[in-house]
């Protein structure tokens, strides 16, 4: 008897409803650590033992992009900062690709070039005005080349919304709005690619609102304008976005998750930044993003995202914080379970921490329960950049840069950037 000649197609349509969803995700690997295992460990642990189907790296390290050859891994690469200028030259464009580009694609296959590291939150000004013409000179290049499957893009911090609350009444910052984010949004339509924003829930954290911020059952927050309640932060963040995209005519480009993530540990006034935590806001978000539901105002949407990080990394700082936001120490051991390694069924299970390993930075001696404080009176050091035109008050920094790479030159200020754009968050939450 052949059985496929008595098997209905509902009958099969519901076995494929029943079968388990495979998640996928992407990560950003970070390199400061002196204790991080090979690039080709990586890549081959990555391929073999997880569902990360997607890399960021925040430079061009060549090690890593031939370590992911044929591995069918994503990867998308950094220029960094200080780089951008000099590809407003449409020769140097070419060079550039010629050095970073062509000698390893189609075999690792590059998947986003990110023009800078949330360059409108560092400044200066002259950087900020090259961002955007940088990028159309790269793109014609890669066409030019017949590289135009790659696209192009450009990560932002939080710091370009104005406000985020409500989710209504968001927009983007005077002067960044109309100076570089529209002409951004243009180009990224016309090529197809994703406005890369980094929303994190950790920096937007209170007593009040940790389960808002946790994706855990909570009260929620009214839109009145839109009767809408939003049940977690990431929701409320990704449509503060949208709304302040379409205010400016672009409500349909596509937003990646450039970055987002949750630290297993922290400085002693930080008991938030533990693994329960960690793998609360890690899961919840990997089923969102898996989901395909999207977000109250941008429903059916399942946006491609990258947590941060991937790994533990030891000579980041000030904080402890900062050290602890991988979802693996070095030693390729997980710091917490959230189904990113490969199991028997492709189902994630219910998060959970796992044992931290002995050279894990910790920052408290005491049980992994729920966060009972912020310490919101700690100091964030700071000095002022140029504003955006057309306003008196900008975000503030320590650096020019912000990277996550050995060529940082001050590995402080991954922290600082996060900060800056906490203090406006919760500002805006208490509005």
């Amino acid at each position: 008897m052949n059985i496929s000649e008595h098997t209905s197609l509902p009958f099969v349509l519901l076995v494929l409803l029943l079968l388990p969803t495979a998640y996928s995700i992407g990560v950003n690997y970070g390199t400061l650590g002196d204790n991080l295992p090979p690039p080709s460990e990586v890549a081959h642990f990555l391929k073999t033992r997880t569902i990360i189907d997607r890399i960021r790296i925040f430079d061009v390290n060549t090690t890593i992009i031939k370590a992911f050859a044929d591995t069918g891994i994503l990867v998308s690469v950094t220029v960094p900062n200080g780089d951008i200028p000099s590809l407003t030259d449409a020769r140097n464009a070419r060079r550039w690709i010629d050095a970073n580009i062509k000698p390893f694609y189609p075999a690792t296959k590059i998947h986003y070039i990110c023009m800078g590291t949330e360059v409108l939150h560092w400044g200066p000004q002259p950087l900020i005005d090259s961002l955007v013409p940088a990028m159309k000179v790269l793109q014609a290049a890669l066409v030019k080349e017949g590289f135009d499957e790659i696209k192009i893009s450009s990560p932002h911090s939080l710091g370009i919304l104005l406000s985020s609350v409500p989710p209504s009444n968001a927009s983007f910052r005077p002067g960044w709005d109309v100076g570089t984010l529209a002409p951004m949004l243009q180009f990224l339509k016309q090529t197809k690619s994703g406005f890369m924003v980094n929303p994190y829930t950790y920096f937007g954290y209170s007593p009040e609102n940790a389960n808002f911020c946790l994706f855990k059952p909570n009260a929620g927050l009214f839109d009145k304008a839109t009767g809408i309640t939003y049940t977690n932060q990431f929701d409320q963040l990704m449509d503060a976005v949208h709304v302040s995209m379409k205010k400016l005519g672009y409500p349909d480009v596509e937003v990646v998750v450039a970055e987002t993530g949750w630290p297993s540990g922290g400085d002693p006034a930080n008991l938030h930044a533990n693994p329960v935590n960690a793998a609360a806001y890690i899961g919840g978000l990997m089923k969102k993003v898996n989901s395909g539901d999207g977000t109250p105002l941008m429903p059916g949407k399942k946006f491609e995202t990258y947590i941060f990080a991937l790994f533990n990394e030891n000579l980041k700082g000030p904080s402890l914080d900062e050290k602890n936001f991988g979802l693996f120490q070095p030693n390729l051991t997980q710091v917490y379970n959230v189904g990113i390694m490969h199991a028997p069924q492709d189902l994630a299970p219910s998060p959970s921490p796992l044992s931290a390993a002995s050279d894990a930075p910790s920052s408290s001696a005491g049980p992994w329960d729920d966060a009972p404080f912020f310490n919101k009176s700690k100091p964030f050091t700071s000095s002022p950049v140029e504003a955006p035109p057309g306003t008196t008050t900008a975000p503030t920094s320590t650096s020019a840069v912000r990277a996550s790479s050995p060529a940082a030159a001050n590995t402080d200020v991954i922290f600082a950037a996060k900060s800056s754009a906490a203090i406006i968050l919760a500002m805006t939450l208490l509005v």
